[in-house]
């Protein structure tokens, strides 16, 4: 295993290096990531596959650009004899543009959109992500599935998607394997909830409010969720985003607490600790501030939610880069029986607590 980036790039030079010596690596990996034209054959594929992934997205709206991204860079990691001079650009992305991608994420959402949807629906969301993420994890344990991919997974399913589990990886204990699969978990199991909640909504003849409540507060992807609201019109849709953006407000705090206990499991086994608060978080919190202040235009705000779109598909792309099919499979079937429940844990709370506290 290993902690966060840093040893990414290393680990896949490791495999091309004669006798696999650390003396060899540390060596090639100085050398190539040696001045800034040693970056741009890696950011120049890096770029490619995130208008690859605008595509896909656009022709399978089901298909986030974000999910198209990271199947992408693991197709591209597993083609034999891909160049080796797109390593130390692609190996950059994975940790420049994710910090950057989450920082802006908060430009999304402000304090007052979430305390506009009442103290009832507040509880409510902080029960669902709360009690969805212990939940996650306590299944896992029983199911024994690494930890670290629990973690993701839960992260994931309570949160956000794969935002989430792409800025909660950078402080969890984890290989890279379970990033992927983490966001292919949340692209499967959002896609059936997408398709699943509109019928059961129908059928229990909920109105467009709740319907934009359970939606905003069971659906894993954003634009899960407003395909999932869609159905029951616009005004469904209006709250549905509203409500999911205030389950991201929760990234910050929820990075930190498993950074607080990586920190205290790590210093106990003597390994390096990740820092109390990641940097990218703080700025996620400032962003949250100056977007809750009202200080920026319209168009300011639309161009920021599309950079963030391109920058995280681009990191999630070179962290797919560095996954192994072998390794991703081996995880597979306890991961996919974990997300299940998972999904199956956000949904009933999500019905539960919208409908008795919203």
């Amino acid at each position: 295993m290993h902690f966060g980036y840093d040893v990414l790039c290393r680990s896949r030079l490791l495999r091309g290096c004669p006798g696999g010596e650390p003396v060899l690596v540390t060596k090639t990996f100085s050398s190539q990531q040696s001045g800034v034209g040693a970056l741009w054959p890696g950011l120049v594929v890096t770029g490619a596959a995130v208008a690859v992934s605008l595509v896909v997205s656009g022709l399978v709206p089901a298909v986030s650009e974000l999910t198209a991204a990271v199947v992408l860079g693991i197709v591209a990691g597993n083609v034999p004899g891909f160049p080796e001079a797109t390593r130390p650009g692609i190996a950059w992305a994975t940790k420049k543009l994710l910090r950057v991608g989450v920082v802006l994420l908060g430009l999304q959402l402000s304090v007052s959109q979430v305390l506009g949807l009442g103290a009832g629906t507040v509880v409510a969301v902080l029960l669902i992500v709360g009690l969805t993420f212990l939940g996650t994890l306590l299944i896992g344990r029983l199911m024994r599935v690494p930890r670290g991919l629990s973690v993701l997974v839960a992260t994931g399913f309570s949160i956000c998607g794969a935002s989430a589990v792409a800025a909660m990886e950078s402080v969890v204990e984890r290989e890279d394997e379970d990033v992927a699969t983490s966001v292919a978990m949340v692209t499967v199991f959002g896609t059936i909830a997408m398709l699943a909640l509109p019928a059961m909504a129908a059928g229990m003849g909920l109105s467009a409010d709740e319907i934009g409540r359970i939606a905003g507060g069971s659906v894993h992807e954003v634009a899960q969720v407003v395909a999932a609201a869609s159905p029951a019109g616009g005004a469904a849709v209006a709250v549905a985003v509203v409500v999911k953006l205030s389950r991201v407000v929760l990234l910050a705090p929820m990075v930190t607490a498993v950074s607080l206990v990586e920190r205290r499991r790590r210093g106990a086994a003597g390994g390096e600790r990740p820092p109390v608060m990641p940097l990218f978080v703080l700025g996620f919190l400032v962003a949250v501030a100056v977007r809750s202040v009202d200080v920026l235009p319209v168009v300011v705000l639309d161009g920021g939610k599309q950079l963030t779109t391109l920058l995280l598909a681009g990191a999630l792309f070179a962290l797919g880069f560095g996954v192994r099919v072998k390794a991703l499979l081996r995880n597979g079937p306890k991961a996919f029986a974990l997300a299940a429940c998972s999904t199956l844990l956000v949904t009933a709370l999500g019905f539960a607590t919208m409908l008795s506290l919203a």
